[in-house]
Order: C-alpha cells, then sequence, then structure tokens
C-alpha cells in the first residue's frame, strides 16, 4: 500500500483514540468532582467535633508547655469542667491548679462571654478569646468548643497531607468561616480524615486573613468512648520555631453543677 494511503488511514485511527483518551479523562475528572461533591462539609465539621468533644459533660486536665527554638520556658495545668448549653456550644470553667502562684484562678465560658476571676483581688473580668493565655495558646484555645456552632463549613478541597506523626493522610479540607460574633478566629482550614472525619490539621486566621496559627492534633487515644487527640502542637504563623503543645489527660464524665458556670458562683467555687 502507498506510504500516503497508509497515513490517510492512521489520521482517523489516532484521533479516534485521542477522543477515547480525553472521554475517559473526562469520566474520571467527573467522578473525581462527584465524589467531593458528596462531601457534606459541614456534617464532617459536626463529626470531627464529637471527635474531639464528648458529647456529656465532662472534665479533663489540660497541661500548657511553651518552647522557642526546641527549649521549654513554660508550662500551666487547669482541670476544665465542660457541659453542652442548648444550641449544642459547651459552657466551660477551667481551673488554674499550677504554678503555685496561679493555683485557684479561674477562667469561665459561658454563651458570648469569657470571664477570668482572681481569689487574690476577688475580682472577676471579662477576656477576650483571642487574648494569649500562654505561647501560641489562646484563651479560646482551652476553652471546650464545637466548631460546627461557630463556623459554616464549605469543601475546600479533597487530597492528601501530612499528619502531625509525619504519615500521610488521604483528607478533606474544609474551609470554615465564622458565621457568629462568638467565633474566635476568622476564619481556619482544617483538614479532616477522609474517612473518620478525625481532625488532623487546622490553619486559623484573622479577621484581615493574616495566618495566625497552624496547629497538628495527635496521639489519639480511646478516651470516653471515643478515639480523641490527646496533644494539640500550636506553630505561631511567622515563626517556627515557636511551639506551644496542649495535652489532654484524665479524662471523666462529670457533670458538674449548672451554678458552677454562672459568674456570680466564681468566688464560692472550690475544686471537687
Amino acid at each position: 500500500m502507498p506510504e500516503q494511503e497508509t497515513h490517510a488511514i492512521d489520521r482517523p485511527a489516532r484521533r479516534a483514540a485521542c477522543l477515547r483518551v480525553v472521554a475517559a479523562a473526562a469520566l474520571i475528572g467527573g467522578g473525581a468532582g462527584r465524589a467531593a461533591a458528596a462531601v457534606d462539609a459541614q456534617a464532617a465539621l459536626v463529626a470531627s467535633d464529637a471527635i474531639r468533644n464528648p458529647n456529656q459533660p465532662f472534665r479533663v486536665t489540660v497541661t500548657i508547655t511553651e518552647f522557642e527554638k526546641g527549649v521549654q520556658v513554660n508550662t500551666t495545668t487547669l482541670v476544665s469542667y465542660a457541659r453542652v448549653l442548648a444550641g449544642g456550644q459547651f459552657a466551660s470553667l477551667l481551673r488554674f491548679v499550677e504554678p503555685a502562684r496561679d493555683a485557684g484562678k479561674v477562667m469561665l465560658k459561658n454563651g458570648s462571654d469569657l470571664w477570668f476571676y482572681d481569689p487574690g483581688t476577688k475580682s472577676a473580668v471579662r477576656i477576650s478569646p483571642q487574648q494569649r493565655l500562654m505561647g501560641q495558646a489562646s484563651n479560646g484555645d482551652v476553652v471546650t468548643v464545637n466548631f460546627a456552632r461557630d463556623y459554616k463549613a464549605t469543601l475546600g478541597a479533597s487530597e492528601s497531607i501530612t499528619d502531625g506523626e509525619r504519615h500521610n493522610r488521604a483528607s478533606h479540607r474544609l474551609d470554615l468561616k465564622a458565621s457568629t460574633p462568638d467565633a474566635t478566629y476568622g476564619s481556619i482550614e482544617l483538614w479532616v480524615d477522609a474517612a473518620s472525619q478525625a481532625p488532623i490539621k487546622a490553619r486559623f486566621y484573622a479577621d484581615s486573613g493574616r495566618l495566625l496559627k497552624t496547629a497538628y492534633y495527635r496521639k489519639f487515644r480511646e478516651e470516653l468512648g471515643a478515639e480523641r487527640p490527646t496533644e494539640m502542637v500550636i506553630i505561631d504563623g511567622l515563626d517556627p520555631q515557636s511551639v506551644t503543645i496542649v495535652r489532654t489527660s484524665d479524662y471523666a464524665f462529670r457533670n458538674a453543677p449548672p451554678t458552677w458556670f454562672q459568674r456570680e458562683y466564681l468566688p464560692r467555687f472550690t475544686a471537687d
């Protein structure tokens, strides 16, 4: 057969093959798009909250340790009591245990109000959730909070990321926008495990869009009926050598009296 005729036959065949490749790619891409669209971002956020926090009143010990360039520079320990309010958000009461100079001080979060009580001055003052408690940990980071109550989630991406223990994890990135004035941050990027919805990593942003900090959730353990993260590693948004670790331990169901969560009761509060 003449060479020109061979080329004439090959060209339609090549075009057909190319069309099949394009069609296959479209099907694969469409399938991925449908899979991503099938993720209910707000439901994933609710599920992630349920892993971070029990859905019953509980107590937990919170230890905050600050590091600068790998050297420990400060630490404090608190005992936190939490109970669910109407609407799904938590009220939190935190009692300072260590160091000795802070023992007996109390922080109370109830609704949109956050109070700090010092038995030395016998006064309760309103404080901000954004205010730093220690290192990179703000007041809003240590009170018990359900993100789904204060943020609206949309699906940002489905991707593989490295978690806080340097394992690759299939994840969904949820883009959270503050939906109530009670929200501590303007927006959050939260990566959750694609299968379990467990929190893996988060980036916290100011209202201006400036990155404030990055956090990794790690050391998952069975606590109060679920595998929960017992460490949050918080890295400063500007200085990666400024790191704070928030550890939780001694979980227990504890139905603290509602009166404990009233500002007027703070001067009479004593540990159980």
